[in-house]
């Protein structure tokens, strides 16, 4: 594989990556609109079931794969169970577009969670979101650290901003504090000045 970083958001970089696959003849596969990832991040939900029993799943929200898929699981085994998703407050456009019911862009994204700053949500997303998702919470940069520091601290796990995000939630909104949660920690790429930035510190 080749990997290519270009630009400072999710969108910057699949605007790139789409002008590669145009001048290559190649075909981009992209997160929130492909199917068939969502139903692979399904799986996720389908062994915490099977594991554990919970009131509530948190998840983190970027482009809408991961909390899509692991809440079409959910809803259909489990309907009682909330499933709710995570954005930054800095690249809240995913969480706008869910609340107001239409499509909400921003021009800049502001937050240390890469992985989920979404500028342009993808609209089929935002669609398979609706009868599935109770509720988008937005979570801070320092609630975000937190949690890093904490999962680092605790469980001896480096886990990267964007997959701390529901423990972030968990510490920064009491309300998710009054019953069984289950969240996913997911992704470790942080650079090692990052991590002694945001875990040693």
């Amino acid at each position: 594989a080749e990997v290519r970083l270009h630009g400072d958001d999710v969108d910057t970089a699949k605007d790139e990556a789409q002008r590669y696959c145009d001048a290559s003849g190649s075909v981009l596969v992209e997160d929130g609109r492909e199917v068939s990832i969502a139903e692979g991040a399904g799986t996720i939900a389908r062994e915490l079931l099977a594991r554990n029993r919970f009131e509530v799943l948190v998840l983190p929200l970027g482009n809408g794969s991961l909390l899509n898929g692991a809440a079409s699981w959910i809803k259909a085994h489990a309907p009682d169970i909330r499933v709710i998703g995570v954005c930054a407050e800095g690249a809240d456009a995913m969480a706008a577009s869910w609340k107001e019911g239409r499509l909400v862009e921003r021009s800049t994204v502001n937050t240390i969670a890469d992985g989920i700053a979404v500028r342009r949500p993808v609209p089929e997303a935002l669609s398979d979101m609706v009868g599935l998702v109770d509720d988008v919470l937005l979570v801070s940069d320092s609630a975000i650290q937190g949690a890093m520091r904490a999962i680092f601290q605790k469980a001896g796990l480096v886990v990267e901003p964007a997959g701390a995000v529901g423990v972030a939630a968990a510490m920064e909104h009491s309300s998710l504090r009054s019953g069984s949660l289950a969240t996913v920690l997911c992704g470790s790429n942080l650079t090692q000045e990052q991590m002694r930035s945001w875990l040693f510190h």
